[in-house]
């Protein structure tokens, strides 16, 4: 692939077309050779003078020299520090919403901040046994925000993209949310469901859907204080409870 379409990655049009995403820097590029994902092709774009550092590479990468002037055009960031990867989106994004073994489903609809998706994959990730499925219109997890802020956590977590509410109610026969009038997720009752919806950061899951869902309402108890707690810190906190059932 020439340099000037590798750049367009940075473009979600561009990353669906050519079926690739940017990784970028050193600590990433770590993370993504103890992922499943390097059963793939993966092209490294490095320079001369990172190349020199002698750090070890997986000898599946395939390294391609850059000068540090298209280095700069590559990066999206203001100090690069000298490598990028190019990595094959996951086949597995399309599949069904089928959860495999012991996992569960978490559904985020209409998310708008990468920083907010890639906490919520860290948190996934780092308990582990969790799917993440998005709905349309929300952001790319393969952004290269979102995929710095996950700091590696995606490539280790099965995500699924553009499913629809609808989608949901055809594979699942129940779910869970968050409502400040539901019970406590601290109730055993709450490790019982197959799918966790989690809504937009200003608008949540939209009422009129969720009156059509076989869906209970959970809540995190907190002291009033404050009318609600960020998406990724909510996300974050059902997954530790879920992890302890």
């Amino acid at each position: 692939m020439k340099l000037d379409d590798v750049k367009k990655l940075h473009q979600k049009k561009y990353r669906s077309q050519f079926g690739y995403y940017l990784v970028e820097g050193e600590h990433l590029i770590q993370e993504l050779q103890r992922s499943p994902l390097m059963s793939q092709s993966v092209t490294l774009y490095v320079t001369d003078a990172w190349q020199a550092r002698g750090l070890p590479l997986d000898e599946r990468f395939d390294v391609v020299s850059v000068t540090e002037r298209q280095m700069a055009a590559l990066s999206d960031t203001k100090t690069p520090q000298g490598v990028i990867a190019r990595v094959p989106l996951p086949a597995s994004q399309g599949s069904p919403v089928t959860a495999v073994g012991n996992e569960r489903c978490i559904y985020l609809h209409e998310i708008q901040d990468p920083g907010n998706l890639g906490t919520v994959l860290r948190s996934l990730a780092w308990f582990g046994r969790f799917r993440l499925l998005l709905s349309p219109n929300s952001v790319d997890p393969f952004n290269s925000k979102a995929v710095r802020a996950s700091m590696g956590a995606i490539f280790h977590l099965p995500v699924e993209l553009d499913i629809t509410l609808t989608q949901l109610q055809s594979r699942f026969e129940k779910f869970a949310y968050l409502d400040l009038t539901g019970t406590a997720i601290t109730d055993k009752r709450f490790a019982d469901y197959p799918c966790y919806l989690f809504g937009n950061e200003a608008r949540g899951v939209p009422q009129e859907a969720l009156s059509q869902m076989n869906a209970d309402a959970f809540t995190i108890a907190g002291n009033g204080t404050i009318e609600s707690l960020n998406l990724a810190s909510a996300v974050g906190i059902c997954a530790f409870q879920l992890a302890q059932s």
